[in-house]
């Protein structure tokens, strides 16, 4: 199993302590000359916790990964994963299928 670090290890605790199905978070941590990159992937029920109302609580948590990453002299970054067929998935590919 990979090492977990601190960013990541308090981006899990704290997504798992929102979410009904806490089992089914985890996270992959990639660093580039951009900062760290965190991606989130939850169980598709629970995304809504995840996101929270028009985007609350995604800003709320990607604000304390920068203060996590201000401390680190790193800049950190957070991206969701949107969950195979999910409503969006299923817009976006109709909006391709409408492309000329």
């Amino acid at each position: 199993m990979a090492e977990k670090y601190q960013d990541q290890e308090f981006l899990e605790y704290i997504v798992k302590s929102i979410v009904s199905k806490p089992e089914d978070v985890s996270t992959e941590r990639n660093v580039d000359e951009m900062g760290v990159l965190l991606t989130l992937k939850t169980n598709p029920a629970d995304m809504g916790y995840v996101i929270g109302k028009k985007g609350q609580t995604a800003q709320a948590l990607r604000t304390l990964l920068k203060i996590v990453g201000a401390k680190n002299n790193a800049r950190i970054n957070l991206k969701i994963e949107e969950p195979q067929g999910s409503d969006k998935e299923k817009i976006n590919s109709e909006a391709d299928d409408l492309k000329i």
